[in-house]
């Protein structure tokens, strides 16, 4: 519960899994595949993955990715 809930959102190029990260957990730096700049150590964003990849669930897990809250919406 500590980072969020996890909801499933339906987009255009299918469903994805999509996990919340408040800023006091978000201890690494990542780049954000929408916008390609940093998602920076203390800072709040979304985690997301596949939730229909036809190579399972692991496969889908292992290929998650840290967004800013903002470029996910606009995905």
């Amino acid at each position: 519960m500590r980072a969020g809930w996890r909801r499933t959102e339906a987009r255009r190029d299918g469903l994805w899994t999509v996990q919340p990260v408040p800023g006091p957990q978000a201890v690494k730096a990542y780049v954000c595949p929408g916008c390609h700049r940093e998602v920076s150590p203390g800072t709040a964003h979304v985690v997301a993955w596949r939730g229909d990849g036809v190579m399972g669930e692991a496969s889908d897990l292992a290929a998650r990715r840290h967004w800013h809250s903002h470029c996910w919406k606009i995905k």
